[in-house]
Parts: structure tokens; C-alpha cells; sequence
């Protein structure tokens, strides 16, 4: 029976454009939240490609063409918003947020922000759980993989990230 339902879980994050909530995927397969986090589990140990972002359930899908850069920043809580802002107002997604912890290496979390809207809502659920940025381990510093139609939107946002003093360079 759960093999049926991973095909089903599967198939319908291929029709999604938007990633899909744990708990919308459990109401239409009518199963607990808990066995969709399951299910992800059993899939991604298959091979399966599937991304848990703040708004859910994604599969990871192979980018056509356009740009992609990996842009060092460093700023406060309270830039958060201002920061994110100037990268989706270029039109560019902000992929991930990476910081270096001193024990356990790499620390990534996924956030696909493509809007003020995805931003605001990424805010939210910040404040709501009370939980930090990651950037609080690395004193503000991090990295945020960025990727846009094309390569001067990120040229751009260099260039707007310097002047606002997030950017940092070598």
C-alpha cells in the first residue's frame, strides 16, 4: 500500500509549479503529516530529488539555462528583509542560505524566494517559531546561492549588495 501512495506523493509534486505543504499532501493522500515526512524519507533514500523548502514539498528540478552565482553577504537580523528584498526585486530566486559552522562543517537551509511575498512569509514563520538565522552562528555571515535569467541581474545585485554594505569581497 505504500508503495502505491509514494507513486501518488511523487506524481503530484511533478504537476506542482509551487512546492506543496506536508500537510496539504497528507489531507490528499489521507494519511498523517507524520507518514509524508516518512514517505520524502523512503523517496529521497531511492534517489528521489525531493527539497522540504519553508513552503514545502518540492522536487528539485535541473536548471534551464540562465544564471547562478554564489554571493557572500554579511548583515544583522534586522537587514534580513532589506537584503532579501534587493535580490527579488532583481527577478533573481534566492536558492539557500549556507553558513560554516566550527563543528558540524556546512549548515544549508533551502528557501526558494522568488517574491517580496515568499520573503514576507519566510519572515514570519522565523518570528512565529522563535527560532534564529542561521547567520547567527557566523556573526551575520553567509552565503546565499542566487539564480536568474540571466547574468546581469546578478551583476547587479553585486553591485546593489555592495552599496548597501551586505556584500563581502575578497
Amino acid at each position: 500500500m505504500s508503495a502505491p501512495r509514494r507513486r501518488t506523493l511523487l506524481a503530484r509534486l511533478r504537476r506542482a509549479k509551487r512546492p506543496v505543504s506536508g500537510s496539504e499532501l497528507a489531507a490528499e493522500l489521507g494519511v498523517s503529516r507524520q507518514v509524508v515526512v516518512q514517505d520524502v524519507a523512503v523517496l529521497r533514500a531511492a534517489g528521489e530529488r525531493v527539497l522540504a523548502t519553508p513552503h514545502g514539498y518540492a522536487l528539485e528540478r535541473e536548471p534551464r539555462g540562465g544564471a547562478q552565482a554564489i554571493l557572500a553577504v554579511r548583515h544583522g537580523r534586522s537587514e534580513t528583509a532589506d537584503e532579501l528584498h534587493a535580490l527579488v526585486d532583481l527577478g533573481l530566486e534566492v536558492v539557500d542560505v549556507v553558513v560554516e559552522h566550527p563543528v558540524y562543517g556546512e549548515l544549508r537551509g533551502l528557501l526558494h524566494l522568488r517574491s517580496r511575498e515568499d520573503v514576507a512569509r519566510f519572515l514570519r514563520r522565523l518570528d512565529a517559531s522563535g527560532a534564529g538565522l542561521l547567520a547567527a552562528v557566523t556573526g551575520g555571515l553567509h552565503l546565499h546561492t542566487v539564480r536568474g535569467p540571466r547574468h546581469d541581474l546578478i551583476a547587479k545585485a553585486r553591485v546593489e549588495l555592495r552599496r548597501r554594505g551586505y556584500l563581502v569581497e575578497r
